[in-house]
Parts: C-alpha cells; structure tokens; sequence
C-alpha cells in the first residue's frame, strides 16, 4: 500500500488547527480533533501551493503572542 499523504492522484484538503498551522490531509480520511477544513478539496499541487501561500510563519499562534508581548 502506497502512502495516502503523497499520492499525485488523490484528493486532498488542508486543515487549519486553532494555532494556525496547516497540515495536507487525504479528503477520504476523518478530520482529527482540534483540526478544521481550511481549503479544499482539491489536488495535491493545489493544496501544498495554497499552505505555502497562507502559511508563512510556521510558529504556532500563541507563541507569536507570547513574543509580541
């Protein structure tokens, strides 16, 4: 069985979770805990170029407070 998460082919989303960062997900594959659909479903090239798009600071949400203040 070939990996789910690097199939050209499949059908893909990304998820969002509360700190912001983003994860490539398989669209057949249940959303875990924590995690929301940020954009998708779509191919795997649409959806690495849309989280190297929204994703820039790879630091979680509450880290980048912490340091703000």
């Amino acid at each position: 069985m070939s990996n789910p998460f690097e199939d050209p082919d499949a059908s893909y989303v990304v998820l969002v979770n509360d700190e912001g960062q983003h994860s490539l997900w398989p669209e057949y594959l249940t959303v875990p805990a924590g995690w929301k659909i940020g954009f998708g479903p779509a191919d795997r090239t649409a959806c690495l170029e849309h989280v190297n798009a929204n994703w820039l600071d790879m630091r979680p949400r509450s880290l980048v407070a912490r340091m703000d203040s």
